[in-house]
C-alpha cells in the first residue's frame, strides 16, 4: 500500500514551515478524515475537496481515505491546505502522476466548482519552496506573486482541470511574470497646501528625515491630521530588502495587490476603537497587527489618549525591539514590527485647553486627567513633541503656498542617503534605530554640543532613553543641514522639539 505525498507549507509569522501532505486510500468503511491537528478551515477542506472533484466528474472511492498533515505536533491552519490535499488524493487515485507532483509545493483554496481560489501566504511560500529546490502550484491570480520568488517553476492555475491537463500533457500552463513594481511620482496631498504652521513642519520634516516618533498637540481644527497625511509623500522609496520585508508581512495578511511589492513606506491610520489583537497582533488565528503592516512605514494614532490603555501600553516594547512577539500557551510567532509612530492628541478632552479665544472651563484638570491616559515610559520613546496651534482665518487666506513635497523630499532622501553611507548596508537604516554603539562611532559632536546635550539632560531630568534618543534627533538635524560633526545649534533644536510639548506632556 503506497501513500501519495505533496508538499506544502503552515506559516509561523513571515516564515513559511514546510508541510508534508500524506494521503493513503485503504480498505475499509467508507471515510475522509484529515488528521495532523487540523484548525477549522482544514477540517473542512474535505468538503469543498469533495465537491472539487464531483464538479470534475470524478468521487471518492468507496474506501477509507486517510489525510496526514505532518509534521503533526505543528497546528494547522487556512484554507490554503485545500489544493495539496486534493492533489495528494488525486495522485493516491493515480489520476495524476506522484513521481512528478514530488517537486512541487502547493497551496490554494478550492471552490465547489473546482476553480482554485487566492490564499494568503503566496510570497513566503513561493521563497521556501525555492530555498527547497520546489516549484510552487498556487493560484492564477497570484502567479506573478509566485514568480518574485525566482528562479522557480510557477504554475499558476485557474482550476483543479488545467493542472490535470497540464500534468497529462495535453495543456501547458505558461509560467507567470511578476508585475512591475508601482512607480512615478507621488500623487496624495502636497506640502504646500499647508499654510503657515512652519514649525510643524519642519519638525515633520525632521521626523521623516531620521525615522523618528512625533507626537502633535493642539486643538481641534489645527492640522494636526493634515500635515500627517503628508508625511508618506516625504520619505523615500523602500530599498529592495526593505520592501521584501514589508511585502512578507502583507503577503500573509492577504493585502498585496495583483502580486505588486511594496516599495512605498506603509502608512497605517487605524481608528482608535482598535482592539490590542488588532493593533499589536495575534487573535485566534495569529495574524500580524497593525504595528506590523506598518514595518519600515508609519504608524499614524490619531486621537492618541482614546485608544485603550492596554493596547498604547503594549507599543512599549516593539517600539524599542522593532518586533511584535505573539505568545500562546503551545507556540508563539513574531512579526517584525520597526515602525514611525506619529501621534496626535487635543491637549484636553474638550480640546481647547491653552486655546485662549476658547478656553477650557475645567482647566487645569481636564487637561491632567486627560494626558494622564498616557504612561510616562511611553511618551519617553517620543523623540519630537510640538504643539501645533491653529492658524489665523487672515494667514490661511493670505499666506503664500510653502515648499512642494517633491522639495522637501529631495532633503530628506539626501540625509537618508548620507545615514546609509555612514552605517553601511548591514548597519541601521536610519538614526532613530541606531544602537548606541553605532550612534557613538558616527555622532562626532563637538565640545560645546556636548556639553550643552549634557547640562540640559540634569536640567530637563532626561531619562537615559530621552538623552540617547535627543542626540538621534540631533544627528539628523546635521545630516540635513550636510553637517559632518553634531554641532551646539542642531543640539538645541533637538532639545526644543523635544521639549515643546511642554511639562505637561513630556516625562521627567
Amino acid at each position: 500500500m503506497t501513500i501519495a505525498r505533496v508538499a506544502s507549507f503552515a506559516f509561523a509569522g513571515i516564515e513559511a514551515q514546510p508541510v508534508e501532505v500524506q494521503v493513503q486510500i485503504a480498505a475499509g468503511l467508507p471515510a475522509f478524515l484529515v488528521v495532523g491537528l487540523p484548525d477549522k478551515a482544514v477540517g473542512e477542506s474535505r468538503e469543498r475537496v469533495r465537491a472539487a472533484l464531483a464538479g470534475l466528474g470524478l468521487s471518492l472511492p468507496p474506501k477509507r481515505v486517510l489525510v496526514n498533515l505532518a509534521p503533526a505536533d505543528i497546528t494547522k491552519e487556512g484554507s490554503h491546505f485545500d489544493l495539496p490535499i486534493a492533489l495528494a488524493v488525486l495522485a493516491a487515485m493515480d489520476v495524476l502522476p506522484r513521481e512528478e507532483l514530488a517537486g512541487y509545493a502547493a497551496l490554494g483554496e478550492l471552490a465547489l466548482d473546482g476553480g482554485i481560489n487566492p490564499v494568503a501566504g503566496v510570497l513566503p511560500a513561493a521563497l521556501g519552496a525555492s530555498m527547497r529546490d520546489l516549484g510552487l502550484i498556487c493560484p492564477a491570480q497570484q502567479g506573478g506573486e509566485a514568480a518574485w520568488a525566482g528562479r522557480i517553476e510557477v504554475l499558476a492555475a485557474p482550476d483543479l482541470l488545467a493542472l490535470m491537463n497540464h500534468f497529462r500533457g495535453t495543456q501547458v500552463l505558461s509560467p507567470p511574470e511578476p508585475p512591475s513594481p508601482d512607480t512615478g511620482p507621488w500623487r496624495g496631498p502636497c506640502l504646500s497646501e499647508v499654510k503657515g504652521q512652519e514649525s510643524a513642519k519642519r519638525a515633520l520634516e525632521v521626523a521623516a528625515a531620521g525615522g523618528h516618533n512625533l507626537l502633535m498637540i493642539g486643538p481641534p481644527g489645527a492640522g494636526k491630521s493634515m500635515l500627517a497625511a503628508r508625511l508618506p509623500g516625504l520619505l523615500p522609496d523602500l530599498t529592495p530588502g526593505e520592501a521584501l520585508e514589508v511585502s512578507l508581512v502583507h503577503s500573509i495578511a492577504g493585502l498585496l495587490r495583483d502580486g505588486r511589492l511594496v516599495t512605498r513606506p506603509p502608512f497605517r491610520e487605524p481608528h482608535h476603537s482598535a482592539s490590542m489583537p488588532a493593533l499589536i497582533g495575534g487573535g485566534s488565528r495569529a495574524r500580524p497587527g497593525e504595528i506590523s503592516l506598518s514595518h519600515n512605514g508609519v504608524l499614524f494614532l490619531d486621537e492618541w489618549p482614546e485608544f485603550p490603555r492596554p493596547a498604547l501600553e503594549a507599543l512599549r516594547q516593539p517600539m524599542e525591539t522593532g518586533r511584535a512577539t505573539i505568545s500562546r500557551a503551545n507556540h508563539h510567532v513574531t512579526y517584525p514590527a520597526r515602525f514611525q509612530c506619529i501621534a496626535a492628541m487635543n491637549p484636553c478632552r474638550c480640546g481647547y485647553l491653552g486655546d485662549a479665544p476658547r478656553e477650557c472651563g475645567r482647566a487645569p484638570r481636564c487637561g491632567e486627567e486627560y494626558q494622564q491616559r498616557l504612561s510616562g515610559p511611553l511618551l519617553d520613546r517620543m523623540d519630537l513633541a510640538i504643539e501645533v496651534q491653529p492658524v489665523p482665518p487672515a494667514e490661511l487666506s493670505r499666506a503664500p503656498a510653502g515648499e512642494a513635497t517633491p522639495v522637501v523630499a529631495a532633503r530628506i532622501r539626501a540625509a537618508r542617503e548620507r545615514q546609509r553611507a555612514r552605517y553601511g548596508e548591514d548597519g541601521p537604516r536610519c538614526n532613530a534605530v541606531a544602537e548606541g554603539s553605532a550612534l557613538q562611532k558616527t555622532l562626532q559632536a563637538d565640545a560645546a554640543a556636548q556639553a550643552l546635550a549634557e547640562q540640559a539632560a540634569e536640567r530637563l531630568r532626561l531619562s537615559a532613553r530621552g538623552f540617547t534618543r535627543t542626540l538621534r534627533v540631533a544627528r539628523t538635524i546635521a545630516d540635513l543641514a550636510g553637517s559632518g560633526p553634531v554641532l551646539r545649534t542642531h543640539v538645541a533644536e533637538a532639545l526644543a522639539f523635544r521639549h515643546r510639548g511642554g511639562a505637561r506632556v513630556t516625562p521627567a
